[in-house]
C-alpha cells in the first residue's frame, strides 16, 4: 500500500490542538489545496474525523469522485490539560513537565492526557486496518502532525525519544510505502 500523508493546514486557534475540533483558516485551506494540486492519483481517501482534516477531505473527495472513509483511530494525540495552550503558556506553570514530554514523550504524559504509547497503538492499529482493507492501493490519509510524526519516526527507524524531533509543517504531504510485512518506508 502506498500511503500519502497530508497534514491539515493552519487552524483558527494556536497552541496544542489535540482533540479540539478547530476549523481551518483561509491560509490552511490554501496550504492543503496547494499540497495536493500536483499529487495523486489516489484510489482511497481516508480522514481523521476532526473538521480540520475532514472538511478538506470531503471537498477533495467531491472533486475526485471518491468516498471519504473516516478513521477515528487517526485523530491527534489528546493533550489533556494542555489542549488549547501554547508551549509558552504551559512553560509558565509546568515547565518541567513540558520539558520531560519534549525529551521523551513516551515517558511523560500531559496531565489528564492520552499516553503516547496508547496513541501509538491506536494509530498503528488503524494503519494496519487500512493496509488490510486497501492492500496494493494508493491511499491519501488526511491527518495530524502527531500521527505523521509517529509514522515517519517508525519509517525512519528513530528511537522513541526522538518522536517530537520529526518536523511536519502545516499542509505537508509525504509518502510512505507499507510492505507486505507491515514495515513502513519513506519514499522521497
Amino acid at each position: 500500500m502506498i500511503l500519502d500523508l497530508l497534514r491539515h493546514g493552519e487552524t483558527e486557534q494556536g497552541g496544542l490542538r489535540g482533540s479540539l475540533d478547530d476549523a481551518l483558516t483561509d491560509k490552511g485551506w490554501a496550504q492543503m489545496r496547494s499540497a495536493v494540486a500536483e499529487a495523486g492519483p489516489w484510489q482511497v481517501l481516508v480522514s481523521s474525523p476532526l473538521q480540520r482534516c475532514a472538511r478538506f477531505a470531503d471537498e477533495l473527495g467531491r472533486r475526485l469522485d471518491l468516498t471519504v472513509q473516516r478513521e477515528a483511530g487517526l485523530q491527534e494525540l489528546h493533550f489533556g490539560d494542555w489542549e488549547g495552550r501554547s508551549a509558552a503558556q504551559i512553560m509558565e506553570d509546568q515547565e518541567d513537565a513540558l520539558g520531560r514530554f519534549w525529551a521523551d514523550p513516551y515517558a511523560c504524559t500531559p496531565p489528564n492526557g492520552e499516553p503516547v504509547q496508547a496513541f501509538a497503538e491506536r494509530v498503528l492499529a488503524a494503519v494496519e486496518r487500512l493496509s488490510r482493507q486497501h492492500a496494493g492501493k494508493r491511499v491519501l490519509l488526511v491527518t495530524h502532525g502527531g500521527v505523521m510524526r509517529l509514522l515517519l519516526a517508525r519509517a525512519r527507524g528513530l528511537p522513541k525519544e526522538q518522536l517530537l524531533q520529526v518536523e511536519v509543517g502545516h499542509g505537508v504531504l509525504v509518502r510512505l510505502v507499507m510492505g507486505g510485512d507491515g514495515q513502513l518506508a519513506e519514499e522521497h
